[in-house]
């Protein structure tokens, strides 16, 4: 299998800034990459331009050395070998759950023995055999997703388009099939792209994450990367728990900050442990602090716990500093609310 490319991709509808505007990227065989985003930030659009339902305004795709399109001319989705899958799943209701799957095979004129062949492997992968004379009506929500799974691995497609397929899911049934599309994945071995806002699903499902806002490319890495050394503040509000802080911080080459530098950029302290004021004359920077590196410590800052909230197996805390910012943070224990308590940081990153 090629890599699938998307050459400095624009997408203009006519109606001012851009949907999508120069986004290159270059995705490896068999990578599984989430194209993460609020909602607006072009993501579907890109999605839809590699499927072929809209055309570059700008820029290119290619498949290996194969030129899908570029804004004089565009392969039609049919001849792409592709397959997506939908939001709604898009199943036919008088068609069974076989006759949905086989019919991309119907298509190709291909039947018999081994259009039986072809669709019982489909429908065993998602563990469906057992359904495969019911209609669409008497399956639950995420059998119907498997159904669209299936219908795309019986084509046996080079790219794989999934365009928010979890949303009308529940929180249950999206864990279980976060479960399916990674086994679906290992399985076709085929090049899949995932459109998403949610970042749990991103981190939890794809093997690169590409961050998208106002139709621009902030980043693409893998999961623990992006995480750990986000690039840009709209990046590190996206991705994780993690709260932003304004500090006053020489301009050094280190990004990765500990305490020592940290409890400085928070100002001198008086005997009780408060933070002053800020350093003076040094500018400001954006520091991303995770709350799993937040915890309590006697050379810590006294933080005023704003709330303390039971979330089964600990309690998410919002902490207060002595300047007003806040800041997010975990504990093993109930902290009572309006209680200064001592925080260490142990860790940020200088966006």
């Amino acid at each position: 299998m090629a890599p699938l490319i998307l050459n400095h991709l624009t997408k203009s509808f006519g109606n001012g800034r851009p949907a999508v505007a120069d986004v290159s990227l270059t995705l490896r065989r068999q990578a599984f990459l989430a194209l993460l985003g609020p909602s607006g930030c072009g993501k579907t659009t890109v999605l839809r331009m590699i499927a072929g339902f809209e055309q570059p305004s700008d820029g290119s795709i290619f498949y290996g050395d194969r030129r899908l399109s570029d804004a004089e001319r565009a392969l039609p989705p049919e001849k792409r070998n592709m397959a997506m899958v939908f939001q709604s799943y898009a199943l036919w209701p008088h068609m069974t759950v076989a006759e949905n799957v086989g019919y991309p095979l119907k298509v190709r004129g291909i039947s018999g023995a081994a259009w039986r062949k072809l669709v019982g492997e489909a429908l065993s992968l998602v563990k469906l055999t057992d359904f495969a004379e019911r209609r669409p009506s008497a399956l639950s929500g995420g059998q119907r997703q498997r159904v669209a799974l299936a219908r795309c691995l019986v084509t046996q497609p080079d790219v794989v388009l999934l365009d928010e397929p979890l949303a009308n899911l529940d929180q249950h049934l999206r864990k279980a099939m976060e479960e399916t599309f990674r086994a679906f994945h290992e399985r076709s071995g085929a090049t899949m792209v995932y459109v998403t806002h949610d970042q749990a699903e991103a981190m939890a499902l794809a093997t690169d994450v590409a961050v998208m806002s106002e139709g621009r490319l902030l980043q693409v890495a893998s999961p623990a990367e992006i995480y750990a050394r986000p690039e840009g503040r709209v990046v590190g509000g996206l991705i994780g728990r993690g709260s932003i802080l304004r500090l006053p911080l020489a301009e050094t080459g280190e990004r990765q900050l500990g305490w020592p530098v940290l409890r400085e950029a928070l100002g001198p302290r008086d005997a009780m442990g408060a933070a002053g004021g800020p350093v003076a004359d040094v500018p400001l920077a954006d520091v991303l602090v995770r709350p799993e590196h937040v915890h309590r410590g006697t050379d810590g800052v006294r933080m005023r716990v704003v709330s303390c909230i039971f979330e089964g197996e600990r309690f998410a805390l919002d902490l207060a500093l002595p300047d007003g910012q806040r800041l997010k943070a975990f504990s093993s224990v109930a902290i009572a609310e309006g209680q200064a308590v001592p925080f260490v940081i142990a860790g940020g990153w200088r966006l």
